[in-house]
């Protein structure tokens, strides 16, 4: 332990006077003391003391007392920027494209069949699933990695993803006891509404309306209707990006949990058992398109597989994402940029 310097606790009040005189001068300077409206003789007593050490000094040497106010005047203000209005054609054509998109997936469901893993959220789209030992539930060391294939709906290929429905964007953060005053809707729904479309109560508190006019489809009406999905799918994920791009949204970086905000709540939501410490607190971090709309990668049969993909082969098959797949099984055409993930040239298995 280091001891104290002599005259620190002694009677000596002159001598005491005099090294913390000497201590701030050559801390501080003279110069910086006036600025600061303190004087040697003032910084005697202790809060004056506890006051000057705890300050942080800035090269600008600005009034942060003057700037303060102006700087919280501004953040009380910013709601008024928004929403931005050459944001709105765009907020209102992901709306569409969202809507167009879940009414094709629904459509295709009743003629392609997929398959869904009971214990995991492993999918595929085919008649039958795959062999491949992928599983990763808790029956993993029972069953060696093999999926049990059932039934799969709109829900594993357009995977929903809520947030809370706030009333203004700046509004108070959600605590963790106001967790039930608020309601879930699917985040792009909310990102729409805080960007300025005209979302109703209607499409709020049903999010998922498939007309009734869609029910008798042909089966030569499928390969039109497969590509009209596949172009809202690319509509629906480019709108998202450039809203991102002005408006903030929060995803936490141990679950899955988004917020539509310049800041995320305070519900202790996370159900991530490593992170429990911290009593199901979020760690937020920026949001990507991916975390609003979800890719869901599926295994692609390219013609030169296996009717039935193997384990064996695993290192030569290719990957898309769900809605791209069910697409181009119902004969749509589908962008180059998923040739690669899709290894359509590529060899293979043995």
């Amino acid at each position: 332990m280091r001891t104290p310097p002599i005259g620190f606790y002694s009677g000596n009040a002159h001598r005491a006077k005099d090294q913390y005189e000497f201590a701030l001068s050559k801390l501080f300077g003279q110069s910086q003391l006036a600025v600061l409206g303190l004087s040697l003789s003032g910084c005697m007593a202790f809060g004056q003391m506890n006051r000057v050490m705890n300050l942080r000094f800035y090269s600008s040497k600005l009034d942060w007392k003057r700037l303060r106010p102006i700087i919280l005047k501004r953040i009380r203000n910013r709601a008024g920027d928004y929403p931005v209005k050459s944001m709105i054609p765009v907020a209102e054509d992901v709306l569409e494209a969202r809507q167009l998109l879940r009414v094709g997936i629904s459509v295709l469901l009743k003629f392609i069949p997929i398959k869904s893993c009971k214990f995991c959220p492993e999918i595929f789209i085919g008649c039958s699933g795959h062999e491949i030992k992928t599983c990763r539930s808790f029956k993993r060391n029972i069953n060696g990695g093999m999926h049990k294939w059932v039934d799969g709906n709109i829900n594993d290929i357009l995977v929903p993803v809520e947030a809370f429905h706030l009333n203004t964007m700046f509004q108070k953060i959600i605590k963790h006891d106001q967790r039930f005053d608020f309601d879930r809707v699917p985040a792009v729904l909310e990102l729409c509404y805080q960007a300025g479309a005209d979302v109703s109560n209607e499409i709020v508190h049903n999010p998922n309306p498939i007309p009734d006019n869609w029910s008798d489809v042909k089966a030569e009406e499928i390969s039109q209707i497969a590509q009209n999905t596949m172009d809202a799918w690319e509509r629906l994920r480019l709108g998202v990006q450039k809203l991102l791009m002005v408006y903030p949204a929060k995803v936490c970086k141990h679950c899955s949990e988004v917020h539509i905000g310049p800041s995320g709540h305070k519900a202790r939501l996370c159900g991530v058992f490593k992170y429990e410490g911290w009593r199901g607190i979020h760690m937020w971090k920026k949001a990507e398109v991916s975390d609003l709309v979800p890719l869901k990668l599926v295994w692609h049969q390219r013609p030169c597989d296996p009717p039935t993909l193997s384990d064996g082969g695993r290192g030569f098959y290719g990957h898309a994402p769900a809605v791209v797949e069910i697409c181009l099984q119902a004969g749509a055409r589908i962008p180059k940029k998923y040739y690669c993930m899709m290894k359509m040239q590529g060899l293979p298995p043995p």
